[in-house]
């Protein structure tokens, strides 16, 4: 054939159906990608919620404390004292069923919409598709993904936290409650609307949390990486994705993982403290009783000033460390040797 012709061929316009092998493999790559972000982030999730709910128990029951009694621990290590004289230590996982579905939806959403977030901001024009994002938009990709995972994530924590939360009826302790019955009496109580109760602070939480957590975790990564070359003494470019080809070694991997789970908790903990407080209301408490977002965190303010906000914050950032380390090393771990294509 002549060149003309062939020429002539290319330029014709493709046939809308059947689609092209190019188009095909886009769409297998891109639905490849999305449901590896779905499983493996629930993988990824889960192994992080065992290792932290424990921490995590402790951390709810400080925050909702009453602010018109008398304070009933005096910090994290009589909280477990306590409870672990109570319930024994398995009492301390006591309604993890509920977080453990709450940890793959939430681990899940997050990667998910993050990555939907990457696509967008290349999609915008803002950096060039064959370079890599800039820390500034990785924050911001963060960002939105914990704001639209905070609309799933928060009906499972209000269950949670109810159910970690004893509660005293004529100064007795009553049998821990279930999910399901809990689930039950919110519908009934307060209806749909009722499990998003605390919306307001786990929005607050998520958009500022998870933009320092992927931020922190890419700045990290990107620190260890020059520092590598720079020890090795290569002048190599570097990808700043996380699905790089070469991976950090373990012990990297696991310090960003860390340093973003401890951004995370610590520089929105005061609406976690605001939110936990609201959710472990009464379930049978009218919704008009119900104090809003600012008028609980001035109730808090009157009774314990700036601390009232951080009670738990030193064990929750002491179990993010290992918890944020396994998760993204899990996750980065399945995505590099399991890929689904």
């Amino acid at each position: 054939m002549e060149p003309a012709a062939r020429e002539a061929d290319v330029l014709k316009p493709l046939p809308p159906t059947p689609a092209t092998p190019a188009a095909t493999m886009k769409q297998r790559t891109a639905a490849m990608e999305a449901v590896e972000d779905i499983v493996y982030g629930s993988v990824a999730g889960i192994v992080g919620k065992y290792i932290e709910y424990p921490f995590d128990t402790v951390k709810v029951r400080l925050q909702s404390q009453p602010d018109h009694l008398p304070l009933r621990y005096r910090g994290p290590l009589d909280c477990f004292a306590q409870s672990i004289r109570a319930d024994g230590f398995l009492g301390l996982y006591r309604g993890i069923s509920a977080p453990l579905v709450g940890a793959a939806l939430e681990n899940s959403s997050l990667f998910f919409w993050e990555r939907l977030g990457r696509a967008a901001i290349y999609a915008s024009g803002y950096a060039p598709r064959d370079q890599p994002l800039p820390l500034s938009a990785l924050w911001m990709t963060g960002a939105f993904s914990g704001a639209m995972t905070s609309f799933i994530l928060t009906p499972v924590e209000l269950v949670k936290c109810k159910i970690q939360v004893p509660e005293t009826e004529g100064g007795v302790v009553r049998a821990p409650l279930r999910p399901i019955p809990v689930i039950r009496d919110i519908w009934r109580h307060q209806g749909l609307r009722g499990f998003w109760h605390g919306q307001l602070g786990t929005f607050l939480r998520e958009t500022g949390g998870c933009a320092a957590w992927f931020g922190s975790k890419e700045t990290v990564t990107k620190l260890f990486r020059a520092w590598n070359d720079g020890r090795d003494g290569a002048a190599r470019v570097r990808s700043a994705k996380v699905d790089d080809d070469e991976a950090l070694p373990l012990w990297q991997q696991a310090v960003a993982g860390a340093s973003a789970g401890m951004a995370y908790n610590f520089l929105f903990f005061p609406a976690d403290t605001v939110k936990s407080r609201m959710q472990t209301t009464p379930i049978g408490e009218a919704p008009s009783q119900h104090r809003t977002f600012a008028a609980e965190a001035r109730a808090l303010w009157h009774q314990a000033g700036i601390k009232g906000f951080y009670r738990g914050c030193g064990i929750t950032v002491l179990r993010s460390v290992p918890s944020s380390a396994f998760i993204f090393m899990v996750y980065d771990g399945l995505k590099k040797h399991l890929p689904m294509s």
